[in-house]
């Protein structure tokens, strides 16, 4: 008789229940969308993940040099029968930050949103660089 590795049929249901921090985890990380920066010659991309969302729920705002994107949505639905009464509620909210860099032009910053998607580009301002020359005298 061989021993054998004992494997599940629902490998998802082990990791649940051998997880002791699985709810605090999944409040931490799953809750924040997921972010792409991309970064151009010109400007830098930011693709923001927040599906079922509408423009008006984001709130974007450059403050001392951070962006700050954040979001919040409500819902409430409420059904009444002549037997019964069922009313579900929901609330979502989320806010990233990210320093920018001095190099780029906050006050003309774009957003658009679509199809569950938030893009923001962010113009650079083109840097000349300076070549300084000082001479140093040898003593």
């Amino acid at each position: 008789m061989s021993l054998m590795k004992r494997t599940s049929l629902m490998p998802w249901v082990d990791r649940f229940f051998a997880d002791d921090d699985f709810f605090n985890r999944w409040w931490r990380e799953d809750r924040l969308p997921a972010v792409n920066v991309a970064e151009t010659e010109k400007e830098f991309k930011v693709e923001v993940a927040a599906p079922g969302m509408k423009k008006d729920d984001f709130k974007i705002e450059v403050k001392e040099g951070v962006l700050y994107i954040s979001a919040e949505t409500k819902a409430e639905k409420e059904e009444k029968e002549e037997d019964y009464m069922r009313k579900e509620f929901s609330y979502s909210s989320f806010k990233r930050s990210f320093y920018l860099p001095e190099n780029v032009k906050e006050e003309e910053i774009l957003a658009n949103y679509k199809e569950g998607i938030l893009y923001l580009t962010i113009p650079k301002v083109k840097v000349e660089k300076k070549e300084k020359t000082k001479k140093i005298e040898i003593r």
